[in-house]
């Protein structure tokens, strides 16, 4: 439960309950504030006794039978001498322009505030309320209750006369009145009673439930919400009355409308007053406590809770324990809860003090989060409600969130915190870094600092960089890479850079990093070198990004010994920048290097570099025979002699078939398969490559003596050669391995030759068949003519202008068309006409397959 401070109490007044915890996690809902100015002189010489509120002033009664209206900060702006003993009740109308007054001694008076016209009158008993009709103000409603021993309407009538009536007496005094629209509530000894004036009817009678406690000593306590839903609160029992209209059906002789008892709950305290806020409640409890140390209960601090009704019972939102003037001399009737609908403002009304609650608002609460150090939802809160804080401002907040994190150690978090705090605020950056500094966390900062379009002078990131240049050479790096070289004057992070390097010279971090450094300078060539000496990845990136290949001219060995690939897919990509021949030139030395860019270079064009075929093919076969004889079958640019010579000095032997073979010199190609290789299948191939028959009559007689060869012929020459020939040439009683197995062969190649004959034949007889249907189709439609057509002989169009005169024309099948007159002689076959036109053009000549005549 939170304590409520007062602001300027004195020693005297200080708390009786110091074991009551002055911090709570839990956010209260209300905050309060003394009513102090005017208010504080009257109460040091009087005593409140009542008070009611409207929405643009206060009205407060005294022991002393005075009325003050106050404005909403306590101030005195009229005061009224009504009677030398206490005043009872003060009520308003709506407008606040009227007032009502009752005191102690029967003095009732009801004037205007403006006018002072009304009604004053003496009675010989206590007043102990008065109601003003809520639009008193208006001529057709001048009409207030008083209540005492009895409760008297009061009605002005059209003479301008005050008529009397009694709604209600015999059940002891009045002590509560509230009138809302046209319905009147009020409180005796045995209950509530509700009246509506419009059709002057008591409409209900909720009876008091604890009839042990003394009226005059814990009053009831009435409330309206709307104009119908009424609040009671009697000792410690609170229920909710809804008045509602009574079915037509149902009327008969009973009240048009009914009271229903909506919720009804018991509190742990005595109630002292109680007030609507939205749809929870705001209770004012009368509390008494027992002691350790007496036995008798002790008055303890009023609380004042929010709660939320429930239709049987209710739960707690909040509660404050009020520490008002005098609370220990205080009975549960001295306290008065009253409230302004418009701002909800909650008074709490005692002999010697006011205390005004109000809803805390966002400035409030960020208040209670900065007093519970919770920093981060603060500046949550006021950047969501930056539109309505008044008090705070959201840097401000945010530098409190910083500091504090400073004061916890944690660095990192609080850096991270200034990008979003002090955004372009650049004399607060500069503040916070040299603070940073101050604390040895440069670090902690430096990826946090500005480095858009606001920066910083460059001597804060000079002094970073050489902060982290000290300690931590990684560190140092990952700022050069991230930062922009605009940041910081680059020569002196150069020459700081080379200063370290005089101590450690071979440090590739350091190395780097200057490369890197040179490169923002624009001093390539200074970084390729570093590049080149490190072995750096980024090297070709560097060449491409800034075009460094006449830098590079001199370093290609340097660039291949760090990686090949890379290397020659770069030369070979900008021929145009490095020359073939430069190079070859630079790569004279290191024939590997020479062998693997050549080779490269013929993949890609097998023309580009063939003033250096003849000395590829030393290469290949010194470093690559595999891909000798591929490159010896693309190049038309190499020597086959010195190709030749070469490859018979090494004993290549499938290169060697392959240059005699090119040359020409078959049989000695063939030769050597047999001889050398002793490979059939191989000569076998090679002789149906150059199908001579000449290869395969010196194939046939090599192998004759040989079994295995004479099988391997059997099984692959069958398509070539006709197998009796090899058959006819075996000699009698030589054993050749799997002869029969090779002549079933034989005889399968046969039949399988056969029937592919005989299926090539069927599908030739199909075609030729289907096709010359196709023609005849063809032949046999019809062929328009008309006057666009023209004869292939005179130009003239085929059809005469007067259609009534004799013609005849001839349509061939190619689509020419003359005028019979017009076609040359018959041809050699008599009775068959050509086209002219498709005879000379040689593409088979169109008979006539149309002549029309009239």
């Amino acid at each position: 439960m939170a304590e409520v401070e007062e602001k300027g109490r004195k020693p005297s007044e200080e708390s009786t309950d110091d074991s009551e915890e002055e911090d709570s996690e839990e956010e209260p809902k209300l905050k309060y504030e003394r009513l102090a100015n005017g208010v504080t002189e009257i109460l040091q010489k009087d005593a409140a006794s009542c008070m009611t509120v409207h929405d643009k002033f206060l009205a407060l009664g005294t022991h002393f039978g005075k009325v003050f209206l106050l404005d909403i900060q306590g101030n005195v702006t009229q005061k009224f001498e009504i009677s030398p003993v206490r005043i009872n009740q003060i009520s308003l109308d709506e407008s606040g322009e009227h007032v009502g007054i009752c005191s102690e001694d029967g003095k009732v008076q009801v004037f205007g505030l403006y006018t002072r016209e009304g009604f004053h009158e003496n009675f010989d008993c206590p007043v102990k309320v008065v109601a003003l009709h809520p639009r008193f103000s208006s001529s057709n409603y001048k009409q207030f209750v008083t209540g005492g021993n009895k409760l008297l309407l009061y009605e002005r009538n059209w003479l301008n006369r005050w008529k009397t009536s009694t709604l209600h007496e015999g059940e002891g005094t009045i002590t509560n009145v509230q009138w809302r629209a046209n319905l009147i509530a009020w409180a005796n000894n045995v209950g509530v009673k509700i009246y509506d004036i419009s059709t002057k009817q008591r409409i209900t009678n909720v009876l008091r439930d604890n009839v042990s406690l003394r009226p005059d000593m814990y009053p009831c306590s009435l409330c309206w919400k709307d104009n119908s839903t009424l609040i009671i609160g009697w000792g410690s029992t609170v229920k909710i009355c809804a008045v509602k209209e009574r079915d037509h059906t149902e009327m008969r002789d009973l009240p048009s409308r009914y009271v229903e008892i909506v919720s009804a709950f018991e509190t742990e305290f005595f109630i002292s007053g109680l007030a609507p806020l939205a749809d929870q409640l705001v209770n004012l409890y009368f509390v008494k406590e027992n002691s350790d140390h007496m036995e008798e209960e002790f008055r303890a601090r009023p609380r004042l809770d929010i709660i939320q009704p429930l239709p049987e019972g209710f739960e707690e939102i909040s509660s404050d324990a009020l520490t008002v003037r005098n609370f220990q001399e205080n009975e549960c009737r001295d306290y008065q809860l009253e409230h302004s609908e418009g701002e909800s403002l909650f008074y709490i009304i005692s002999p010697k003090d006011i205390v005004v609650a109000k809803e805390r608002d966002q400035d409030d609460h960020i208040d209670w989060l900065l007093d519970k150090k919770k920093y981060e939802e603060a500046l949550m809160a006021a950047e969501i409600s930056f539109k309505n804080i008044k008090r705070h401002e959201i840097q401000k907040i945010g530098m409190a969130y910083i500091n504090h994190l400073v004061e916890k150690g944690d660095y990192d978090t609080a850096a991270r915190k200034c990008q979003k705090v002090l955004g372009k605020n650049m004399e607060l950056w500069e503040n916070e870094v040299y603070r940073f500094k101050t604390i040895g966390q440069l670090k902690a900062i430096s990826q946090y600092l500005p480095r858009g379009d606001m920066r910083l002078r460059p001597a804060i990131y000079e002094m970073i960089l050489n902060e982290f240049l000290k300690t931590d050479y990684e560190g140092f790096a990952t700022l050069i890479r991230e930062w922009p070289g605009e940041l910081y004057n680059n020569m002196t992070i150069v020459q700081a850079v080379a200063d370290h390097l005089k101590k450690d010279p071979t440090n590739s971090t350091l190395l780097t990093t200057l490369a890197e450094l040179y490169t923002y300078d624009q001093r390539y060539d200074r970084a390729l070198e570093i590049y080149l000496r490190l072995r750096h990845k980024d090297v070709y990136q560097l060449i491409h990004k800034h075009n460094l290949f006449s830098s590079i001219e001199d370093k290609i060995v340097l660039l291949m010994d760090f990686d090949k690939e890379k290397a020659v897919d770069m030369l070979l990509d900008n021929e145009d920048k490095i020359s073939i021949d430069r190079v070859v030139e630079e790569l004279r030395d290191r024939p590997e290097l020479l062998h693997i860019y050549l080779h490269k270079l013929f993949k890609r064009d097998h023309h580009k570099g063939q003033r250096y075929h003849e000395r590829q093919i030393g290469l290949y076969a010194e470093y690559d025979r595999p891909n000798l004889l591929p490159f010896l079958r693309d190049s038309i640019h190499c020597p086959l002699e010195k190709a030749l010579e070469i490859c018979q000095e090494r004993n290549f032997v499938e290169e060697t078939v392959f240059l005699l073979s090119r040359m020409g010199n078959c049989r000695r190609a063939l030769q050597m398969i047999m001889e050398e290789l002793e490979d059939v299948d191989k000569a076998i191939e090679f002789a149906k490559e150059q199908d001579d028959a000449e290869l395969w009559e010196d194939l046939i007689s090599y192998s004759i003596d040989k079994p295995p060869f004479i099988t391997g012929l059997l099984n692959n020459i069958g398509t070539h050669v006709d197998p009796i020939l090899l058959i006819h040439r075996i000699k009698e009683g030589m054993e050749i391995p799997n002869l029969r197995d090779s002549l079933v062969k034989i005889l399968q190649d046969y039949n399988l030759q056969i029937l592919l004959r005989e299926g090539c034949k069927k599908i030739l007889v199909a075609d030729s068949l289907s096709l010359l249907q196709k023609m005849h189709r063809t032949q046999m439609r019809g062929v328009r003519v008309d006057e666009e057509n023209i004869c292939e002989s005179c130009h003239a169009s085929i059809l005469p202008s007067d259609m009534a005169q004799n013609f005849s024309v001839v349509v061939f099948h190619c689509r020419h068309m003359f005028h019979k007159e017009c076609l040359p002689s018959p041809g050699t076959i008599p009775g068959v006409q050509f086209c002219n036109i498709c005879s000379a053009k040689r593409r088979g000549p169109g008979s006539g397959i149309l002549e029309m005549k009239k």
